[in-house]
């Protein structure tokens, strides 16, 4: 990942929600973290941000195993409207740029919207892990997580 580069992106929509970069995190190798895009995702008629997404850029054990390629999250109030899903799909063009074919989502069990969400955008459900020790998801109370996988070329 030392010749990564990031792309320059403008507004993403599909007419129902926006998603706008929010910031390019580059790689951080000794904390074992890939460069990453974060977006704000928006209403058109809204200023401020009903809910975020995370586009990890690469495949490591971490991401594969127990992070994901992409995180989600909505405000509670706007949920049920499928924005996640509807996010993941926009989003799902930065990903084909910089040669991704597989994502995959990661989430707790105990997570039913977001293991809806990986239903609804046509993910394979693999596996529930256990999560080491050493990972922020295990830290803040997770102990598994479930992997799903988006193959991009089929969805």
């Amino acid at each position: 990942m030392s010749d990564f580069k990031f792309n320059n992106y403008g507004k993403f929509t599909d007419g129902k929600i926006e998603v706008v970069v929010r910031e390019k995190r580059p790689a951080a190798k000794l904390k074992g973290y890939v460069p990453s895009y974060e977006f704000n995702i928006l209403l058109p008629e809204k200023h401020d941000p009903i809910g975020r997404i995370g586009l990890r850029i690469g495949n490591t054990k971490l991401i594969i195993m127990y992070v994901g390629h992409i995180g989600f999250e909505i405000q509670e109030e706007y949920r049920g409207h499928r924005y996640a899903m509807k996010a993941c799909n926009i989003i799902k063009r930065v990903a084909i740029d910089h040669c991704l074919k597989t994502l995959w989502i990661n989430c707790s069990p105990e997570n039913y919207p977001a293991r809806r969400t990986c239903e609804l955008l046509g993910c394979e459900f693999v596996e529930i892990v256990d999560l080491p020790e050493y990972t922020v998801m295990y830290q803040r109370g997770d102990r598994q997580a479930c992997r799903y996988r988006w193959d991009l070329a089929t969805s």
